[in-house]
């Protein structure tokens, strides 16, 4: 990981992006996708996590996020970890995922690739944390957070998607709560 994605601060808001090996799209059912969300809530909840944007994609998840605690890499390593142990899980005991040998192949080649320790690898290494010390750059991110699901194609606005704070923030009915307080 290049020094420029560290988490410097351990106080700050940082915005993360991270990826599943190989870009596989396992974000496309619901009952994985409330997996992540369930983390966050967890991790709002018992972690000392303040979440104050995300956006879960096929692929990736976006998130704005900060430490209580002041150990924002060791928050987001435990949160990715449980993640993937629960997902994967998921993925072995679902008797209608029609991919299941697929990517649970792709996820065993890629740990064995890489060395790890595990079994599977789901995650890419790399969550490329870049903190928010300006409004500037805080409405960015938030912006890009929202607008990625546009951006892809898969609706025409960004409250349409169910996985995004963009409900939260525009009042709506969303997946789970998220921090306004102090933020903005």
């Amino acid at each position: 990981m290049s020094r420029k994605y560290k988490f410097k601060n351990p106080e700050g808001a940082y915005f993360v992006s991270f990826a599943t090996i190989n870009w596989i799209d396992v974000f496309t059912r619901e009952k994985y996708m409330d997996i992540v969300t369930n983390n966050i809530a967890y991790c709002r909840r018992e972690k000392g996590m303040d979440c104050f944007a995300y956006c879960i994609m096929p692929t990736h998840v976006h998130m704005i996020f900060r430490d209580q605690n002041s150990n924002p890499q060791s928050l987001l390593k435990d949160f990715k970890r449980h993640t993937a142990r629960s997902v994967i899980e998921a993925i072995k005991n679902n008797v209608q995922e029609s991919r299941k040998e697929w990517m649970l192949w792709m996820m065993q080649r890629s740990a064995k690739k890489n060395g790890n320790k595990a079994e599977h690898q789901f995650w890419q290494h790399h969550n490329k944390p870049i903190e928010l010390w300006s409004p500037k750059v805080i409405k960015q991110k938030l912006d890009y957070i929202h607008d990625n699901p546009v951006e892809s194609g898969f609706v025409t606005r960004p409250v349409d998607w169910k996985y995004s704070s963009a409900r939260n923030y525009a009042e709506m009915p969303a997946e789970i709560e998220i921090d306004l307080v102090g933020f903005m």
